[in-house]
């Protein structure tokens, strides 16, 4: 059967794009920041995943205002992603798992979460950069992706529990798989942030430090909270939080968080980074 080897969860920020092109990772203001990942690389080369389930949100480069999913998955053989304007270079095409992709989609089905499948989907920085920053260097990609998009852009918005209980869903499904596949899951997006209205620039440190330190041992904490509690909370932008709460749901059981980085700014942001298991019973 399929088995969960951990979650990392990540932060997506353009400016890091354009900073790896740049080699900028030894540049005073970006060393602390990528400091926090090769704990992270040592950690997958060990337990060297097959494949990863990644829960983003999409900026506007496959899903627009005039047709926006809740819950997304793509079910293609590659993912290609696009010139969306920041300077990234794109990346390889990510290739995809469509037999778990299918296995997915027919189990979430069974459980009622309404799906949008996707047989092509471009995705975009919010996945690529997460994927560049864990797997650095790759000429070809070690892994095959399957992409969970969750909309964070047009409201209604799913709930934070939604989320959690998407994600919950995922993880049994994915140990439900009969292939023996190692799967790590990983969420991007975050943290606090607000970049337009009166708050741009916003960034609630205490809040971030304090999901932080409380998504593997209570993440119901994080997901009690309302969409506008959570906007109040990390801004506009930070509810991509979400994508995070997915991820730890899909882990699933007693976590315990291996590895964290926490650092402010980037770009006008606050970035995190997270490696968690399973405790063992």
């Amino acid at each position: 059967m399929a088995r969960i080897v951990g979650a990392i969860t990540t932060s997506h920020i353009p400016a890091i794009g354009k900073a790896i092109a740049r080699n900028l990772h030894e540049d005073p203001y970006w060393k602390p920041f990528f400091d926090g990942y090769p704990p992270v690389h040592r950690w997958l080369a060990q337990v060297q995943p097959d494949v990863a389930v990644v829960f983003y949100n999409d900026h506007g480069l496959n899903f627009f205002l005039d047709r926006m999913p809740t819950f997304a998955i793509g079910a293609a053989p590659e993912y290609r992603n696009a010139d969306e304007g920041w300077g990234i270079p794109t990346v390889p095409p990510l290739p995809g798992d469509q037999p778990l992709s299918w296995h997915l989609i027919e189990r979430l089905v069974g459980e009622e979460f309404d799906l949008t499948t996707c047989q092509e989907m471009l995705v975009d920085h919010a996945l690529t950069i997460p994927m560049a920053l864990l797997w650095p260097g790759s000429g070809a990609w070690p892994v095959r992706t399957v992409p969970i998009c969750i909309n964070t852009v047009q409201h209604p918005l799913p709930s934070a529990m939604r989320c959690y209980k998407l994600g919950q869903a995922v993880g049994r499904a994915i140990e439900a798989y009969p292939e023996d596949l190692r799967v790590v899951v990983i969420g991007t997006g975050g943290l606090s942030h607000q970049l337009d209205g009166e708050r741009a620039g916003f960034i609630n440190k205490a809040f971030d430090v304090e999901f932080m330190q409380r998504l593997a041992g209570d993440p119901l904490w994080a997901a009690r909270y309302s969409i506008a509690e959570l906007v109040e909370l990390t801004g506009t932008q930070g509810i991509e939080l979400l994508m995070w709460l997915a991820a730890r749901g899909a882990l699933g059981g007693e976590a315990a968080t291996v590895h964290s980085n926490y650092h402010i700014p980037i770009s006008n942001t606050a970035a995190g980074l997270m490696l968690m298991e399973r405790r063992a019973a």
